[in-house]
Parts: structure tokens; C-alpha cells; sequence
């Protein structure tokens, strides 16, 4: 059987996600009850995004900051590992970003998941005074930003003379607790480049697509450990879902209604572009994915902060998914 783990996204207002009616600070209550959840029910871990305005429609709703929110939760859990679906590598000097993982890492013993990613959000970049380069550079960006962290991780002091980043003499001290490094987690599907990076520096590939575009591109992966001399196994692969799920289908069809109305979609689109179904539905379509490769699920609840999706998927979703992969 291979080991499957399970990780899932903590609600921090990105996606409207968070009750509207409340203060921020029951907002953030509500974040450290639903991370002690997940450590309850066994997940391995809990990821947040690094955004500052909310999809689909940017507004005013509060958005909590990634970092902010991964410090504060890895200090209020004992158990659960935190992470960053992804890190926006423009937000952050790498340097300085390196500083901050290894501080967390630190504090948490051991338990930080670090994620990285190239940025997309224009709508961001232009509010917080980023400039929005093009993808090719954004990507060459955090090709080298990744080179310079796990570098800083790992060496004493650090001189680096790139395209885009110059180091003189840099410390990183203290240094992370886990060896050789946190986890490394490079995010998107860019056939040409973002793979490409993914194959040289990650130790764990995230990206989208059913199972059919998956596959394809984990094959694109393989060949570009192939051609920067890297075994392919050496990078685990993860996948996100957003899931909906109840006992039968009709009743997830309506909490996706629900869900849907909230965000202002149809219930078409979004029966299309979520996992919407009851316990033994989920469950093959998730196992699809293990028989492809796929060894790391990070799943997105809607409605997590009434802790039940998170019970349901942890109850009776996950060991139906582990039971089909001691059968694969």
C-alpha cells in the first residue's frame, strides 16, 4: 500500500470563507478552532494561501496574511504541519522569506511545509505597489528565490550573483530544524518552466487537472528530471481538491447549492469545477489519482468553520480512499 496523506486548506477569508457577520478576532477564533480540528481528526496538515484580496470578486472583506496566519497557527498546535498553498515568491524578498520559514520551522520543532510559487493575482500586484512582470520572468524569479533559500538553509553564509537577486555575505541563523531542509513545495503547471523548476529544486510538485492532465503532466515532470539529471521518484506529487461531499449525492448538491449562491455562481459551474458527491463518489474519484502517482491530497472544504465537512471527509471519506489504494 502506498502512504497517502492528507492535508487540507484553512479557511482565512480568501475565498469568502469566513462567517461575514463576525469581528476579525472571532474570524481568527475560528481559524485556530478549525486547525485544532483538523489535529484531532488526524490530518497531517494545514495549508493557507498567500493572497490579500479576495476571489472571485476583490473587495474589502478581510483577508488574514499567510505568514501571519502559519506562525500563529504552528504556535497554538502541537502536531499538525503548516504550509503555503503557495508562497508568492514577489512579496517577498527571498532572503528575507528564508529568514522567516527558518524562524517557523524553528518554533514549530520541526513542522513547517514550505510552498512557493511564481504569483498570478494582477488584481494584487498592482494594489500593494508589486510590479507584475511577465510569466516567464515571475518564473525565473522563483527559480532563482529558491536556489537562494534552500541555500541559505543549508550553508553558512551565502553569496549569490543572479539575474534578479544579489547576496553578499548573508546569514541564516537559526537555521530550520528539519534536515536537510523543510519540505519544499514548488506550485503550478507550466509545462516549459514551472515544471522545469519543479524538477530541479522541489520535493514535492503541486498542480491541477483532472486525472487525464494530470498524468500528462506528471509525465512533463519526469522528463525534465530526466534531463536536469534528477530521479523523477525523488519528487512526491500533490494534488488539491475542493470537495462537497454527504451521505448521498443529493444532499451535497445542496450544501454545493449553498455554496454556489455564496460566491455569486451558478450551480452548474460550480458542480463543474468542484468535487461534488456522496462518501463512496469522492473516493474513486480520489483514487484515480493515487493510481496515477499522486501520494499527497490537500483538500478545500467549503464551509469548514462548521468543522462537520471536515468530520465527514475524515470519517468517512479517507478511510474509503485508503482502503482502495491497499487494493491498487
Amino acid at each position: 500500500m502506498r502512504d497517502i496523506t492528507f492535508g487540507a486548506m484553512i479557511p482565512q477569508g480568501w475565498i469568502y470563507d469566513l462567517p461575514a457577520e463576525t469581528s476579525p478576532e472571532k474570524m481568527y477564533d475560528i481559524i485556530v478552532e478549525i486547525a485544532k480540528a483538523l489535529e484531532r481528526l488526524g490530518f497531517a496538515s494545514g495549508w493557507f494561501y498567500d493572497h490579500f484580496h479576495p476571489v472571485p470578486t476583490p473587495s474589502a472583506f478581510p483577508v488574514f496574511e499567510c505568514w501571519t496566519m502559519t506562525t500563529a497557527i504552528a504556535a497554538v498546535t502541537s502536531k499538525l504541519r503548516v504550509g503555503q498553498m503557495v508562497t508568492c515568491n514577489s512579496y517577498r524578498n527571498p532572503a528575507l522569506l528564508a529568514k522567516i520559514a527558518a524562524s517557523v520551522d524553528v518554533l514549530s520543532k520541526g513542522r513547517l511545509e514550505f510552498g512557493l510559487g511564481a504569483g498570478w493575482y494582477e488584481h494584487e500586484y498592482n494594489g500593494y505597489s508589486y510590479e507584475f512582470p511577465k510569466a516567464a520572468t515571475r518564473i525565473g524569479m522563483m527559480d532563482e528565490a529558491i536556489q537562494i533559500i534552500r541555500m541559505l538553509w543549508e550553508e553558512e553564509a551565502v553569496n549569490f550573483d543572479g539575474r534578479y537577486y544579489r547576496l553578499k555575505e548573508a546569514y541564516c541563523s537559526p537555521k530550520p530544524v528539519q534536515k536537510p531542509r523543510p519540505p519544499v513545495t514548488i506550485g503550478g503547471g507550466g509545462e516549459k518552466l514551472t515544471l522545469r523548476s519543479a524538477a530541479k529544486w522541489a520535493d514535492r510538485s503541486n498542480f491541477f487537472g483532472d486525472p487525464q492532465e494530470f498524468a500528462r503532466k506528471s509525465r512533463i515532470l519526469d522528463e525534465h528530471c530526466r534531463v536536469v539529471g534528477r530521479n523523477p521518484e525523488e519528487i512526491e506529487r500533490s494534488y488539491n481538491e475542493v470537495v462537497v461531499t454527504a451521505e448521498d449525492t443529493s444532499q451535497a448538491t445542496k450544501k454545493a447549492e449553498v455554496y454556489a449562491k455564496h460566491l455569486g455562481q451558478s450551480l452548474e459551474d460550480y458542480l463543474d469545477r468542484n468535487l461534488v458527491g456522496d462518501f463512496e463518489e469522492v473516493a474513486r474519484y480520489f483514487s484515480q489519482f493515487i493510481d496515477i502517482g499522486v501520494t499527497y491530497f490537500v483538500v478545500y472544504f467549503p464551509g469548514a468553520y462548521e468543522i462537520e465537512p471536515l468530520e465527514l471527509f475524515a470519517q468517512e471519506v479517507i478511510p474509503r480512499i485508503r482502503e482502495k489504494a491497499r487494493e491498487a
